[in-house]
């Protein structure tokens, strides 16, 4: 859960709050959180996603890769061919759904 409010006494009393009917564990400031990043500055608060998509490019080994206009044949026909063909089809799904995921949570 995160809490935040301009109001550092109304945090304090959340806390203890939940504190009194739960059992929690205060993190700190917010750094990272579901693939967003937060920085405080002087100027204000700034949230990206550079380090959720490069964890998705080292996993998926194209860290070091050149950008493309088409990322992928044209006419490939996908089949279920080979060794690790579950394996191959679980990786593509989980990887298909980060980027939906980056697509809806742009800050």
């Amino acid at each position: 859960m995160v809490i935040t409010d301009n109001n550092e006494v109304e945090i304090k009393n959340l806390k203890a709050f939940f504190s009194s009917q739960f059992q929690i564990k205060d993190l700190g400031p917010l750094k990272y959180f579901l693939g967003v990043e937060v920085t405080r500055s002087k100027v204000g608060i700034i949230i990206c996603q550079q380090k959720y998509i490069l964890d998705i490019l080292e996993e998926t080994g194209l860290l070091g890769a050149k950008p493309i206009k088409v990322p992928i044949e044209v006419d490939l026909v996908p089949t279920l061919a080979g060794n690790n063909s579950l394996h191959e089809l679980v990786r593509y799904r989980r990887l298909v759904g980060k980027l939906i995921y980056l697509t809806i949570i742009r800050p």
